[in-house]
């Protein structure tokens, strides 16, 4: 399997911008990862969240760093061959928006 390319900052910054582009609670650059708090009416709806976005983490294989407590998932998205984000980080962004939806 090809090692992902490293994402210069310009060009995660313009890929955070348009992963951003109308979303009302928007991912952030942390250093060198993506992160964002998914927040859902309860524990269940937070657990059937973590159950689809695994299933596209697994599809991607490209699986992200989180933490779960009662209706909220906080979310780290790296790369960590690379020591920073690629675009895989991004299409599993993206994934997990549609996971959140």
């Amino acid at each position: 399997m090809m090692r992902p390319a490293l994402l210069d900052p310009p060009a995660a910054r313009a890929a955070l911008e348009a992963l951003n582009r109308l979303r009302d609670v928007p991912w952030t650059l942390h250093h060198d990862a993506l992160t964002k708090t998914f927040r859902f009416a309860g524990f269940r709806e937070a657990f059937d969240f973590m159950t689809r976005a695994a299933e596209a983490a697994e599809a991607l294989n490209h699986h992200p760093e989180w933490m779960n407590v009662y209706d909220r998932v906080e979310v780290r998205l790296t790369t960590h061959e690379v020591k920073g984000l690629t675009e895989l980080d991004f299409r599993l962004a993206e994934a997990l928006e549609r996971a959140a939806a």
